[in-house]
């Protein structure tokens, strides 16, 4: 089992930038597949990147592709997402997750889930 929680959340400009992390406990973590997911608000939960146990295999979505960079530092048990360029539309609670499943990183069922972190883009 391992816990989760994301950090690194704020108020920003649209065009600015915030690095989010996600840390998590155990001793295992560098089995994990870990996803990053939002919620803005009103809407369904939707994935936002993914990265693989060791980090070979990063997938994202089309909406962030060129502007979100996902990564992981397996010896801090730690996974960040990059974002640059952010705009407006990008305002969600942005959520980590983790699954030892294996499958396409963008339709894997994840396990367990972080509280969120609030990202607001002002225009």
């Amino acid at each position: 089992q391992v816990q989760l929680v994301e950090s690194g959340g704020g108020l920003v400009q649209a065009g600015g930038s915030l690095r989010l992390s996600c840390a998590a406990s155990g001793r295992t973590f560098g089995v994990y597949n870990m996803g990053w997911f939002r919620q803005p608000p009103g809407k369904e939960r939707e994935f936002v990147a993914a990265i693989n146990w060791n980090g070979g295999t990063r997938y994202y979505a089309d909406s962030v592709k060129g502007r979100f960079t996902i990564s992981r530092d397996n010896a801090k048990n730690t996974v960040y997402l990059q974002m640059n360029s952010l705009e407006p539309e990008d305002t969600a609670v942005y959520y980590c997750a983790a699954t030892r499943r294996i499958g396409p990183l963008q339709s894997l069922n994840y396990d367990y889930w972080g509280q969120g972190t609030q990202v607001t883009v002002s225009s």
